[in-house]
C-alpha cells in the first residue's frame, strides 16, 4: 500500500513538470529573446544618431560658413545666407550604382516663400578615430533650386552623392548659398 501511495504523487510529479516545459512557454522565450534583439539593435542607432548628432553639433559650432549635415544625426540645421535663414535637412540616403542618392529640404524659416538659389555642396567619410570629416577624397557639386511661380516655403533638390555608399557617407556640407538668377 506504501508503494501506490508514493506512485501516484510521483506521477502527478511527472504530469505537471511537463506542462511546463511544454512549447508555449519556448515560444515565449524565443519571443522574448527577438524582443531584446530588437531593443538592442534599436539602442544601438539611438546611440550612433546621439554620437553623430553631438559632432554634427560642434562642426556648426565652429563653422562660421556653411551648414554641416551629418546622416547619421537625422536631424536639421538652420543656416543664415544672404537669403535669410535657411533649415535644411537630408533625407532618403540611400544607395544607388555610383554611390548615393539623399534629398535636401531647404525650408525658409521664417515663413516667406524660398528664392531661387545656388549653392555649393561638398561631401565625404568622416575619420572614424577622431570623428572629425575628412577632407580628401571629398567631392562638390553645384546645386540649383529653380524659382516657383508659386510661394514655396520649402523645397527639395535631389542630390547624387557619388564615390560612396551610405554606409561610408559620412557628411554633407551646404555653403555658399547665393540667390540664382531666373532666365
Amino acid at each position: 500500500m506504501t508503494i501506490r501511495m508514493l506512485w501516484a504523487p510521483a506521477a502527478l510529479s511527472l504530469l505537471v513538470l511537463s506542462g511546463c516545459s511544454s512549447t508555449p512557454g519556448t515560444k515565449q522565450v524565443t519571443q522574448l529573446h527577438q524582443e531584446v534583439g530588437q531593443l538592442n539593435q534599436q539602442m544601438r542607432q539611438l546611440t550612433n544618431q546621439a554620437a553623430a548628432l553631438e559632432i554634427q553639433g560642434q562642426l556648426n559650432s565652429q563653422s562660421n560658413q556653411g551648414a554641416w549635415l551629418l546622416p547619421q544625426s537625422n536631424t536639421p540645421v538652420e543656416l543664415q545666407t544672404q537669403l535669410g535663414k535657411l533649415r535644411l535637412s537630408l533625407s532618403q540616403v540611400e544607395g544607388e550604382a555610383t554611390g548615393s542618392h539623399a534629398n535636401l529640404t531647404i525650408r525658409s524659416t521664417d515663413g516667406k516663400p524660398v528664392p531661387a538659389l545656388s549653392a555649393t555642396v561638398v561631401w565625404g567619410e568622416m575619420d572614424p578615430a577622431s570623428g572629425k570629416p575628412l577632407n580628401a577624397g571629398s567631392l562638390s557639386q553645384t546645386i540649383t533650386a529653380p524659382g516657383s511661380l508659386t510661394p514655396r516655403s520649402s523645397v527639395v533638390v535631389p542630390l547624387r552623392l557619388s564615390g560612396l555608399s551610405p554606409d561610408q557617407l559620412g557628411y554633407v556640407r551646404v555653403h555658399d548659398v547665393t540667390g540664382a538668377t531666373t532666365p
